[in-house]
């Protein structure tokens, strides 16, 4: 399926140039596979001029419900989603129907084909994004074919999950759909709830530099998340060469989290800290499209309004155990965040030539009003100053991209797009200048197909990244105690990127695809320092990313177990930039170091029963701050089993368990009495906490 990473710096590690080796080597591997051709393969896909195509009969042992089903079990094809970015930009997610991006800011084309019931699929391919002339993609792309004969249906998913220890329940999780066509009017009317929850409690226990003990405590966290979404989304066919799309969404949603400690210093006063937040708000969305016949070529309208008031509440309150009156902070910030964008795209044909056009405008906006109270004696919050937490933060921004596409022979296309945006970025309550950008960007994309089973694309890429208008205001983490100051001089960063992608059919024994990458950034987002003790989210001059992505699904057919698969997917990412007290080289802060899932399935033949088991394991960067380096994360590794009947009353229903072998959550985290670098340890913190196991039914269905 789908996931994501980054890392730079350095010459590879040793387990990354290991990785690479292994990768190599099964890009090369099997004769053994040529021998076995004529297997039949589980998934197996037909060959056509440089794609690779599926039909509904390839995903039936899935007994797949919608087209997102049938495309999640596309072998060796990772799901890359849109990009959350301000605009919509260039695309990014890997994705297309009916050969169209879906450019939208609601989940795009994934959104969409979890909506589509899978009667209405005629074909997945999966193409080379060199051939498709749309700027931004690179590698393997899959353009999923529907049928213009629909018939209305409906389909849904319950996915409650309960946890043994902490959580409160998750009942409510899931999604329903009804999709129907009427002349030249498609619909579809959704409503989807991907709510979350999140638990553990443990001790905590704190040590000198030296290593003793100063203070130990207990922690009892949970949230929970609730995202509504109520969806129409209406298409229209017509009149003549034109057709339209209209999405409207609202969405409510509720994230509460608590956490409590009780802690005990050594030779101190016991206490509790009670931590409460308070996340409740709505959003809504207004997408639309409308494309048709222009002169020689194709004219398509893009129109987006996004609107989100998020209200944030967050206290903390300590009690003493000697009867001391309590003390506490409390911080409330009233966000109103909006985004408006208009583009137009313009495509024609010349010859083997395909050319595009395209032009956006968007206006993005965060205006936050902060506040921060103090508790008082007499156990009411007190306001005090703090005038750096409001703020109204506005972004103009206009971007023109060429795009030009053709083939080189028979098996090579080329792409290039070039452009720029130009923008304003400012702030309209304060007493600072508007600044005014201007950043040149675009891509050159190379496509090969040196034989049947083999691709390999290459990318070059001019990229402007985007900042978070909340690193423009102060922004304080009660729970860490620790404060960013608001940054007005933050920039966007820009890299340069190169990025390859090898992809190999093992004929009846698979796929396997290795994706190398090396970027280079300036004006890197990370922490800086602010006056004499203070700190912000900001920009260091240079860094660099680098890593590797393997994704590899092996068919077990060959060896005798008819309906069984393994699915593999490794991840390693480095990084460097020069730390801003230091000057040496590190990691950047806080981004993906390592990823690793193993999956088995097998689908019973003959049977409406599957079963399987995997596990995945993931490390992250430390955190590089001022007055401390910090590193959290959960396992070693999660495992997960499950059993799956298809045919359950026409019902698919798939129970899963979590975590039986305890993977815990666990963080370290080094605090300073000053910066860090140059004045001491003030204590080491240690977190080793359960979590328990999970448990997860889906039930899924159509009607």
């Amino acid at each position: 399926m789908s996931k994501t990473i980054n890392k730079n710096r350095r010459p590879f590690p040793s387990n990354l140039r290991l990785a690479t080796a292994i990768a190599t080597i099964a890009l090369a591997v099997p004769s053994l596979a040529a021998a076995q051709d004529n297997a039949e393969d589980a998934v197996a896909a037909s060959g056509e001029a440089g794609k690779l195509v599926y039909t509904p009969a390839d995903f039936a042992r899935f007994s797949p419900k919608t087209a997102y089903d049938m495309l999640s079990q596309v072998p060796s094809f990772t799901i890359h989603s849109s990009d959350q970015e301000r605009g919509l930009g260039q695309a990014s997610e890997n994705v297309l129907i009916d050969g169209q991006r879906v450019a939208n800011k609601t989940g795009g084309a994934v959104d969409v084909l979890q909506k589509t019931p899978a009667a209405n699929v005629v074909r997945i391919e999966i193409v080379d994004a060199s051939t498709l002339g749309i700027a931004g993609l690179s590698g393997q792309v899959a353009n999923v074919v529907l049928t213009e004969e629909k018939s209305a249906s409906g389909q849904f998913a319950w996915r409650p999950d309960v946890r043994a220890h902490y959580a409160k329940p998750n009942f409510f999780k899931g999604n329903i759909s009804y999709s129907g066509k009427s002349g030249w009017l498609d619909y579809t009317l959704s409503i989807k709830n991907p709510g979350g929850r999140g638990a553990f409690a443990g001790p905590i226990v704190l040590t000198d530099a030296s290593g003793n003990v100063i203070e130990t405590r207990h922690q009892l966290f949970h949230s929970e998340s609730e995202l509504v979404t109520f969806e129409t989304k209406f298409g229209i066919d017509g009149p003549g060469t034109s057709e339209g799309n209209l999405t409207l969404g609202y969405t409510p949603y509720w994230a509460p989290s608590y956490s409590r400690e009780d802690r005990m210093p050594v030779g101190g006063v016991n206490y509790t800290r009670l931590n409460d937040q308070k996340l409740d708000g709505f959003y809504y969305d207004v997408n639309g499209d409308y494309a048709f016949d222009l002169g020689g070529g194709r004219l398509k309208l893009i129109g987006l309004r996004h609107f989100d008031h998020e209200p944030f509440d967050v206290s903390q309150i300590n009690s003493y155990a000697d009867g001391r009156p309590d003390d506490g902070v409390r911080f409330l910030r009233n966000s109103r965040i909006g985004e408006t964008v208009l583009r137009a795209e313009y495509g024609w044909k010349g010859g083997k030539n395909d050319w595009q056009l395209s032009f956006e405008r968007a206006y993005n906006s965060l205006d936050q009003r902060g506040t921060l109270y103090t508790l008082g004696a007499d156990g009411e919050f007190t306001e005090v100053p703090y005038p750096d937490g409001s703020g109204h933060v506005v972004e103009t921004r206009y971007e023109g991209i060429a795009t030009w596409n053709r083939p080189i022979g028979d098996k090579a296309d080329i792409q290039v797009a070039a452009g720029a945006e130009v923008s304003k970025l400012a702030r309209l309550d304060g007493d600072l200048e508007p600044r005014d950008f201007f950043r040149p960007k675009g891509s050159v994309v190379l496509g090969w197909r040196p034989g049947d089973d083999w691709d390999l694309s290459l990318r070059l890429r001019r990229r402007v990244g985007q900042i978070s208008f909340y690193d423009f205001l102060a922004q304080p983490n009660l729970q860490q105690e620790r404060e960013n100051s608001g940054n007005p001089d933050l920039v966007p960063p820009q890299s340069w990127e190169v990025e390859t992608e090898f992809g190999k059919s093992l004929g009846a024994w698979g796929k396997t695809r290795l994706r190398l990458y090396h970027h280079w950034i300036e004006d890197i987002v990370d922490i800086i320092p602010v006056g004499v003790d203070g700190e912000a989210v900001g920009n260091l001059p240079h860094a660099r990313r680098w890593g590797m992505e393997w994704t590899n699904t092996f068919q077990l057919e060959p060896v005798g177990v008819k309906g069984a698969k393994i699915d593999l997917s490794l991840e390693l990412q480095d990084s460097s930039v020069a730390d801003p007290l230091s000057g040496m080289h590190r990691p950047i802060s806080n981004e993906l170091k390592r990823y690793v899932n193993a999956s088995y399935r097998h689908d019973i033949p003959s049977s409406d029963w599957a079963y399987g088991f995997g596990a995945e394991h993931y490390r992250m960067q430390k955190g590089y701050y001022l007055t401390e380096i910090s590193e959290g994360w959960e396992g070693p590794l999660f495992d997960y089993w499950f059993i799956e009947n298809k045919d359950v009353f026409g019902l698919t229903v798939n129970f899963t368990v979590v975590n039986l072998t305890n993977a815990r959550h666990r963080r370290e985290r080094t605090v300073y009495d000053g910066r860090r670098l140059s004045d001491p340890v003030l204590f080491n913190q240690l977190h080793d906490q359960l979590i328990g196991p999970i448990f997860r039914l889906t039930v899924k269905g159509t009607f």
